[in-house]
């Protein structure tokens, strides 16, 4: 009898051993089930959007006795089965700001869109946002055109409200936060009409 050739699919980790990697590695993993996602490197324009974004959350909600991370603080999406690492995430819970490396309570994620992960932060990433009870708005960033989507959690916690903003002087509200952010603060210092390789 032949031997069964070898399977080359990937052995799923446990997020024990996904916590071990990523605690060594240089290198950032998203987690989902059992398999990695590498974090891509990003381009100018997306660090200075996340960048111009935290910058004027962080303003407002720090004096709040709250904390806004970018990009290399991880979140536990789903409990021992999606861990992110969301470009920017505000949490006002007592438990998060005592924690120094997972975080638990967002209340506002933003994610800054780019052609490989689109389909990924509108689609499945966002559906497992919406299992986060904490989270009441979750807002996409388009990097190479003014274009803002908000999602906004209503009072039936299953549905979400939608809105697009598209004009530079465009303002979005987030009422049950209290605060407003403006697409010029957003896009401070990004050309639309850049040399592609800029981006």
């Amino acid at each position: 009898m032949s031997a069964i050739p070898a399977s080359n699919k990937p052995i799923p980790l446990t997020v024990e051993e996904y916590f071990k990697l990523d605690e060594g590695s240089e290198i950032r993993y998203e987690f989902n089930e059992g398999f990695l996602k590498p974090i891509d490197g990003t381009s100018a324009r997306h660090n200075r959007i996340v960048r111009n974004s935290s910058n004027v959350v962080d303003s407002i909600f720090r004096p709040r006795g709250c904390s806004v991370f970018t990009e290399s603080v991880k979140l536990e999406v789903v409990k021992s089965k999606h861990y992110a690492f969301p470009d920017v995430m505000l949490t006002c819970h007592g438990f998060d700001l005592h924690s120094d490396y997972l975080m638990y309570f967002p209340s506002l994620i933003i994610e800054v869109l780019s052609p490989s992960t689109a389909d990924y932060d509108r689609g499945m990433k966002f559906r497992r946002y919406q299992n986060i009870p904490s989270l009441d708005y979750y807002l996409l960033i388009e990097r190479k055109q003014c274009l803002v989507e908000l999602y906004c959690r209503t009072e039936n916690p299953r549905k979400w409200t939608y809105q697009v903003y598209t004009e530079i002087e465009d303002i979005v509200d987030f009422p049950k936060l209290n605060f407003s952010l403006a697409l010029h603060q957003v896009y401070d210092g990004i050309t639309f009409d850049a040399p592609e390789d800029w981006d």
